[in-house]
């Protein structure tokens, strides 16, 4: 063997983590000895297969040069081994070093995971070369995996971004539909919260309640649809004016409607059937029970109780007790008597709700800023 001082190694491979396996004890010394001598820094050496499989979890190398007659474990099951628990590292170079110099050797152990098989006696420079080679090889496919994970991480910045943004614009359009007749807009910011915590005391899951929560503030969009002189009327609505404003759901609902997104497919199921009631005499389709979607059931029962507990020209806010006092006494018709008693519960998360978005212009930017 010659000695391989005249083959230069690149400097990061230097540094690089061997691990050799063999159980001729005098074998491994030689070979730690050339490798160091060579200028390799961190050797790392195992006395028999299992002690090797042991140490690649221990050592994390960076390549790893076996021999494959071994007792006890030899080293096809080490190679299979290594592979089966390094599967997340997509390129661990497994080199083998051994006297077997037939075919059917060197096919099982290529075929098996060894990414070169070099027969004794072996000339060192030749060791060195391919171990470079394979090192180069092993560091570029960290480089790319690094790349690939801060890109990941970027694109979830990115798309954390994109996503606190779109409820943004869902709030601020919610909103614009409550700006004519609704002095702050804080109304669509309590739907949200109390969609979102009456989803949750009833069971449905995370994305249900997202879903429910994200969407709802949109239930009232197709107000945008009704003419000033009756949305804005102050004294009651005649049978005319009364059959345009009930239009808003049917707008609302052409206006979030034919998306491929399951938010505004959500936010259109609201807005459409929102003032159906339970016991049928709603609208505009007159449903009945479960046949209004349990997400129109949820933001009908949450949009009524904030109409109660809010400041109006015309009322002072209410305090949640005696709005839901109100419900159950006169408005039991309207609302599925499984959700009424399910929000009744939930009345410590309500006062804090009400608390939190209370009717101020600056409070609102706050809370979607």
């Amino acid at each position: 063997m010659r000695m391989a001082n005249s083959l230069k190694i690149p400097p990061r491979n230097i540094y690089a983590r061997i691990l050799l396996i063999d159980d001729e004890v005098n074998n491994l010394k030689v070979l730690q000895r050339m490798l160091s001598g060579a200028g390799f820094r961190y050797i790392y050496t195992a006395e028999n297969g299992q002690k090797g499989i042991d140490m690649v979890e221990e050592v994390d190398p960076d390549i790893l040069l076996l021999d494959i007659r071994m007792k006890g474990i030899d080293g096809f099951e080490v190679i299979r081994q290594v592979r089966e628990k390094s599967s997340r590292d997509t390129f661990l170079p497994i080199v083998v070093l051994t006297a077997q110099q037939d075919e059917d050797t060197r096919v099982a152990a290529l075929s098996g995971g060894a990414r070169d098989f070099i027969t004794k006696p072996f000339d060192l420079m030749e060791i060195i070369a391919r171990i470079n080679n394979l090192l180069e090889i092993r560091f570029l496919n960290r480089e790319m995996q690094d790349q690939n994970r801060s890109l990941e991480h970027r694109v979830q910045e990115r798309a954390g971004e994109l996503e606190k943004t779109r409820k943004e614009v869902l709030i601020r359009l919610g909103r614009a539909s409550e700006y004519r007749d609704n002095e702050t807009g804080m109304h669509v910011l309590r739907i949200g919260q109390f969609a979102e915590t009456l989803s949750r005391k009833i069971g449905l899951t995370n994305h249900e309640c997202l879903l429910i929560a994200q969407a709802s503030p949109l239930h009232d969009i197709g107000k945008i649809g009704i003419p000033d002189q009756i949305l804005l009327k102050p004294g009651n609505l005649d049978e005319r004016e009364w059959e345009i404003m009930k239009k808003h759901c049917e707008i609302g609902a052409r206006i979030l409607g034919g998306s491929n997104s399951e938010l505004l497919n959500t936010a259109e199921i609201i807005a459409l059937n929102h003032h159906e009631q339970w016991e049928g005499g709603g609208y505009p389709n007159g449903l009945k029970g479960e046949a209004i979607p349990i997400e129109a059931r949820i933001v009908t029962l949450c949009d009524v109780l904030d109409a109660l507990t809010s400041r109006r020209p015309h009322k002072k806010p209410w305090p949640a007790e005696k709005a839901f006092k109100q419900i159950e006494e006169q408005g039991t018709e309207w609302f599925d008597p499984h959700l009424f008693r399910n929000f009744k519960e939930c009345l410590p998360r309500i006062k804090e709700i009400i608390e939190d978005y209370t009717d101020s212009g600056e409070t609102y930017l706050q809370q979607v800023g």
